[in-house]
């Protein structure tokens, strides 16, 4: 085994591949993804430049949330496969020299978890019912919820059940949330850490993160109109009583006890959405090591803002001792292509309404969209630290946010009375072939619809043609690793530059990367040769364009 593949600091710079595994590749033809299906295809990520796999939930579920809603945690869905075939991909992995991290969803169990199975048949008062949240209901005869909390995904965060008490959920009612003050939980967890890491997994995505610990002396506290579901909504001293307790670090470093008898130690990265100054802990050498920051996805396309969040994101990076993250895309966003062809104010429920009109309103330009990605792509890949690609983005995919409403499986399409599409549009499974039932995705058709003209956007219609994004990430994927240095970025240029909307840094040993973000061409920077750019070049830069340059002589 190479030296790099056993560096314990192995993640601090590399690329990471996600995989939502029910979208990306079919072996048995019934139109769902699995890991055999994986399995045959790590050479493509192995070609494509990638240093490690990132599995979304593969463990047996009801898909009452894609999979996040897991009935145990230490299987394989059969529609997926069994633990066998999760072994041959691990070992295929290795021998491709990639590494694979997995999901852990400690917050909430199935309700077809044999723990809520059994605390549904003890009932009130059980033992087995204080591994979960369960409480008795207010007002008369107990027929108002405990609290006025709300469902992330909403609705409220409590269901009553026919023996009269009431259960947490704060996403889907079939999530039950887990009382993590209790000893057989965090037992449990350690012990399901251990069995993947046993069989070769290197690191573990930690789903909701934040929201382990929560208060739950009695009374419970009521919320009010800042639920706190937003980061910013948070208090910056850990007082909320769901998100961000200061107690939830004391469980990361009972994980980072077990992360580190495993040789090189296993990681973990937080998914945190905490105010900046609070996901620093997450992220520290005895916690979970990385934690998600978002604020590069969510950044206007425009170099003072994103110099603000580079900078805010290294500097909490040092703080921590960890390395800093980036990413653009992933399971539960609109994807970049389509994202960024939107109008920068289109936030939030500004794009809950574009979903909501398939696309529509407003009319999106992806010719726009996909020069914008591209550049971002760059930018982002020619960072210090980890980022984090998902599945499509590098054949530039964008949302399917046509989809029809009685296809929809996101349960925010019911839970918001039919108001939020939800997510299922970046869930889409890909295409590989120009043609076929599934554009190569299975020898039958896919879970979710694939839009027409989706086989142009395929591998097998990108693969080798100069110029396509595929080829772009595979040379942008194959420099990187080439020009690496160690985890620091120089500004270059002027003020008045940033604010032109030139945005330009240098890595050690001479590497540039500049970004124009601005309507019209700018200067080029004459540092030495080109390398890499994300459109092309003339004597100048153009608009929403991104170029690597070597300084002469470096």
């Amino acid at each position: 085994m190479s030296d790099d593949r056993v560096n314990s600091d192995w993640w601090r710079q590399a690329v990471i591949y996600q995989i939502y595994p029910r979208s990306f590749a079919d072996s048995d033809a019934d139109g769902i993804g699995d890991l055999p299906g994986i399995t045959g295809r790590l050479p493509y990520l192995a070609g494509l430049g990638v240093d490690a796999v990132w599995l979304s939930p593969f463990y047996p579920s009801a898909l009452a949330d894609g999979g996040y809603d897991v009935a145990d945690y230490r299987d394989v869905d059969p529609r997926l496969g069994t633990l066998d075939d999760f072994d041959r991909l691990v070992a295929e992995a290795d021998r491709l020299g990639l590494k694979v991290m997995v999901d852990i969803v400690p917050n909430h169990t199935s309700n077809d978890h044999a723990w809520f199975q059994e605390a549904l048949r003890a009932g009130p008062g059980s033992p087995a019912r204080e591994r979960y949240v369960f409480r008795e209901g207010r007002g008369v005869g107990g027929g108002l919820p405990p609290t006025d909390w709300v469902s992330c995904f909403g609705g409220p965060a409590w269901t009553r059940l026919p023996d009269g008490q009431w259960y947490l959920h704060l996403f889907a009612p079939e999530q039950p949330d887990l009382n993590w003050d209790h000893p057989e939980v965090r037992a449990d967890f350690l012990a399901t850490l251990r069995f993947w890491s046993d069989r070769g997994v290197a690191g573990f995505r930690v789903d909701v993160a934040h929201g382990l610990a929560k208060d739950l002396a009695e009374p419970l506290r009521d919320i009010g109109d800042v639920p706190g579901y937003e980061p910013e909504d948070l208090p910056e001293d850990g007082s909320h009583p769901l998100w961000d307790r200061d107690e939830v670090h004391g469980i990361f470093r009972e994980w980072r006890r077990v992360f580190d008898e495993y040789d090189p130690p296993r990681i973990g990265v937080a998914e945190a959405w905490v105010r900046n100054s609070r996901r620093v802990s997450y992220a520290r050498a005895d916690e979970l090591g990385q934690a998600f920051n978002f604020d590069f996805l969510n950044a206007p396309l425009n170099a003072p803002a994103l110099h603000s969040v580079i900078d805010g994101a290294l500097s909490a990076a040092r703080e921590a001792g960890a390395s800093a993250t980036w990413v653009l895309s992933n399971h539960d966003v609109i994807r970049h292509r389509s994202r960024l062809a939107l109008p920068d104010d289109l936030t939030g429920p500004g794009r809950d309404a574009w979903l909501l009109a398939d696309g529509r309103e407003p009319e999106t330009d992806l010719a726009l969209g996909l020069r914008r990605a591209r550049a971002a792509t760059l930018l982002m890949l020619a960072l210090p630290g980890s980022s984090y690609l998902y599945q499509g983005e590098e054949l530039g995919l964008p949302e399917v946010a046509d989809l029809p409403v009685d296809v929809l499986q996101d349960p925010t399409w019911e839970r918001s009375g039919h108001r939020v599409k939800g997510r299922d549009g970046c869930r889409v499974p890909l295409p590989w072939t120009r043609g076929g039932p599934s554009y190569g995705f299975g020898a039958g058709g896919a879970w979710l619809p694939q839009p027409e003209g989706f086989g142009e956007l395929s591998v097998e219609a990108q693969e080798g043609r100069a110029g396509s994004t595929l080829e772009l990430y595979r040379e942008a994927l194959r420099l990187r690793r080439e020009l690496q240095g160690d985890e620091t970025v120089e500004w270059q240029g002027s003020v008045a530059e940033l604010s032109a909307g030139v945005l330009h840094f240098r890595r050690p040993g001479g590497w540039h990367s500049v970004t124009n973000l601005s309507s019209a061409a700018a200067p080029l920077p004459a540092v030495g040769e080109v390398l890499l750019s994300s459109g092309p070049l003339s004597d100048e830069l153009p608009p929403d364009t991104t170029v690597w340059l070597r300084e002469a002589g470096a």
